[in-house]
């Protein structure tokens, strides 16, 4: 007979695998989009069996952002921080955004971005988590170019807030054009953006094309 605890934990793998496709339903159709009604269509199970599992519309969302944020974690931010200090951290970074982004890990694209565009002009418990979110990923950024400029790899004077503005705003724009374009080429001209900035910033000028 299974015990009071293999019970609990299958309850917590069903709960996750809940967040795993309300993440992915939210990424195309928005959180505001995620009901508990709409979350049940998409799993083939009874309304009152998620209201067991959530009990509002909005617990079942702000739950879903915080899966989403473990999904990112693992995808990019873990690598990020596996590789050397630096310049690597900061390419592979974007590196592991862009493929992230290419492998359709949520079918809307990043799910932070959809979720910012959503949710910018809005107010709410939503609202914060999405400002400390974008705080955090820009703050995040700086950090890095701080260290690559200590370690030497980024000149010293230059600005770590505004380069890391600049190198987010590419990821940004990469990400809504290949969401919409379904387009690889976007994704390679980001990371080419990125990389031009770190030359640039490191005082060493993209070369230029030769020409035949």
């Amino acid at each position: 007979m299974p015990t009071t605890r293999s019970r609990r934990s299958d309850g917590a793998r069903t709960h996750e695998a809940i967040l795993q496709v309300a993440a992915r339903v939210a990424s195309v159709e928005g959180v505001h989009g995620l009901t508990i009604g709409r979350l049940a269509d998409a799993l083939g199970v009874s309304k009152s069996g998620l209201y067991a599992h959530f009990g509002s519309k909005q617990a079942l969302q702000l739950e879903t952002i915080e899966a989403a944020k473990a999904i990112f974690d693992a995808e990019v931010m873990q690598p990020t921080f596996a590789a050397p200090e630096g310049r690597p951290q900061l390419e592979t970074l974007f590196d592991r955004f862009f493929s992230y982004v290419e492998r359709a890990v949520f079918p809307g694209g990043c799910f932070f971005a959809a979720l910012l565009a959503e949710e910018d002009a809005r107010d709410g418990p939503i609202h914060q988590v999405v400002v400390e979110w974008e705080r955090e990923s820009v703050d995040a950024i700086a950090e890095l170019v701080r260290d690559a400029q200590r370690l030497g790899q980024i000149a010293g004077d230059a600005d770590a807030p505004q380069l890391a503005f600049e190198l987010y705003s590419f990821i940004e724009m990469a990400n809504f054009h290949f969401v919409l374009f379904r387009d690889p080429a976007v994704l390679e001209r980001g990371s080419a953006a990125v990389r031009d900035t770190l030359d640039r910033s490191a005082g060493r000028p993209r070369e230029a094309p030769v020409l035949e």
